[in-house]
């Protein structure tokens, strides 16, 4: 924990550091704290900016990075909705600003990215048990069972609601905290710190179970499954271990699937969810169907879509006509990043961000970043049932990660396992 805090450098990386540690710690929080973090720091790297970093910048690495970023901008000459195009520039700032900071900063990144990496997964950890307590006292003033922290008041965004958070978008943290952990107990250098990261999975597990995210529960599982032995373990382990850990996975999904809560959210909502129609007039219509109208648009204007700013407003006008007026109140967007993207900036815009994800992943490859795999899944999935770059904490998430990874070049240390 020492290492999170105290670093050994020049007092302007010291403040870089710091920023960049703030921005982490704060992420599971209003984004107000993670804005002034990124603010900061911006102005930190201006002042401290010298020539010789600006001409060590390499563009296309940078150009492929802000790539998304600049879809939105040139999205933006052809739509009809040019204040929420606008605003999606704001929003998404991040991703123009963290791959350029992180290319001309002159603190070590490389040096520091386990130190960073290790703050946020103690953030997490520390939200998760103040979570619990919350829930705990809940229970306790309601002299109810503790029993009860396993029903539906306590769970997903109900288990997350004294933070302000969205379920999936603090699971994904999480989640990545998860692959953090696992790669330092793999790692770890002496029996006091495996345990202590050891006890930090249990937390953070259990974080996961409350907030019961299903998307990020699907990648958790690639992730355990197949990443860790890919990337951690030599090619004789793999198979032994791959058998292991799915046997386990069954029995968890097996244990889950015997509480009725768990069941009726993993299985049952999932069921709903892929559905066209919704059993349940008291939920907002299923994602399918929302998936549906945004279909309709895509087929619309398949090759430039209808620009930027354009997703809620003309799902609202489809919304209204299929009478889906719980989506149109709600003015939910396609909660599908891919469509999303299909929508506002057609088929170029889809290929360009499946090239971001795929040279992300043949770069963590290549540099044998088992986290940096990990994170990917995380994005990949969740962009299946969530427009996770619409959200600033989702934005935030990527912007960070994909430039700490990316645009920050060299390898990890060894991580192949040799007993």
């Amino acid at each position: 924990m020492k290492s999170i805090f105290f670093i050994k450098d020049t007092i302007a990386n010291k403040i870089a550091y710091y920023h960049l540690l703030a921005f982490l710690v704060c992420l599971p929080f209003d984004r107000l704290y993670s804005e002034l973090a990124l603010v900061s720091f911006l102005l930190h790297t201006i002042i401290h900016l010298s020539k010789e970093a600006v001409l060590s910048i390499r563009i296309p690495r940078i150009l492929l990075a802000v790539s998304v970023y600049l879809l939105t901008c040139i999205a933006t000459l052809y739509t009809h909705y040019r204040d929420e195009a606008f605003s999606e520039w704001e929003r998404q700032l991040a991703i123009l600003l963290f791959p350029l900071l992180f290319s001309v900063t002159s603190i070590d990144l490389i040096k520091y990215r386990f130190n960073l990496l290790k703050g946020l997964a103690l953030s997490c950890t520390l939200t998760i048990l103040y979570l619990y307590g919350n829930a705990m006292y809940v229970i306790q003033y309601n002299h109810l069972s503790f029993r009860a922290l396993f029903t539906t008041a306590f769970l997903n965004h109900n288990f997350a609601e004294p933070i302000d958070m969205h379920a999936t978008y603090f699971s994904m943290y999480i989640a990545l905290s998860v692959a953090t952990l696992i790669y330092l107990v793999v790692n770890a250098e002496s029996k006091r710190g495996r345990l202590l990261y050891t006890i930090g999975l249990v937390i953070l597990f259990a974080g996961l179970l409350q907030l019961s995210s299903r998307a990020v529960f699907i990648a958790l599982l690639i992730n355990i499954n197949i990443v860790v032995p890919f990337f951690l373990l030599t090619k004789r382990k793999i198979l032994v271990f791959i058998a292991i850990s799915l046997g386990v996975s069954v029995i968890i999904i097996a244990g889950l699937l015997r509480n009725d809560v768990f069941k009726e959210r993993y299985v049952t909502e999932f069921k709903t969810d892929l559905t066209q129609q919704s059993i349940n007039l008291n939920i907002l219509e299923p994602r399918a169907v929302r998936w549906g109208c945004a279909w309709e648009l895509i087929k619309e204007s398949p090759l430039a879509g209808h620009g930027s700013g354009s997703e809620i407003a003309l799902l609202k006008e489809t919304y209204y006509a299929r009478h889906y007026y719980n989506a149109y109140i709600n003015e939910l967007n396609a909660h599908n990043q891919f469509l999303s993207f299909l929508i506002k900036t057609g088929i170029p815009g889809f290929l360009i961000f499946l090239l971001v994800l795929v040279a992300g992943f043949a770069h963590a490859i290549r540099t044998k970043n088992m986290i940096y795999c990990s994170f990917l899944v995380i994005i990949t999935i969740i962009s299946f049932s969530e427009n996770i770059l619409d959200a600033n904490k989702g934005i935030f998430f990527f912007a960070f990660f994909n430039s700490l990874f990316y645009i920050v070049s060299g390898k990890n240390q060894p991580q192949i396992i040799q007993k």
